[in-house]
């Protein structure tokens, strides 16, 4: 009966060791995503994180088809346009205005690569 219940528990430790290699991945994004980018755009992505009407203009909802959209079409592109835009001070004095610090982050291909395939899921997931 041992050997039974220790081949089932084996079995079952077995398949959580073989999750697809993008779960693994995804960690990253979701990482990064409730690190960086939840404290106004929300757990759901909606817009409804804690600073997200202390921005102006107000945080936006990404959950929108024409978000989702742009997402799809341009993967990754939308994703670091907008945390790596040189003209744009919005998010950086959002933060500055309401006393958050975020440590920098060395931004890699990955990482937008890993936060918009996160992004992507909520999004597919909220609809």
């Amino acid at each position: 009966m041992n050997l039974k219940i220790l081949g089932i528990a084996s079995l079952g430790l077995w398949s959580l060791m073989q999750a697809p290699l993008s779960v693994a991945e995804n960690a990253n994004g979701k990482n990064l995503y409730l690190q960086r980018c939840a404290m106004c755009h929300g757990a759901d992505i909606k817009g409804t994180g804690l600073l997200a009407h202390k921005s102006n203009p107000p945080t936006p909802d990404l959950t929108t088809t024409a978000f989702k959209k742009r997402l799809n079409d341009y993967p990754g592109v939308i994703v670091s346009s907008v945390i790596l835009r040189p003209n744009g001070d919005l998010i950086p004095r959002t933060l500055r205005e309401n006393g958050v610090k975020i440590a920098p982050h060395p931004w890699s291909v990955k990482d937008f690569r890993d936060l918009n395939q996160y992004m992507s899921e909520v999004i597919a997931r909220s609809r």
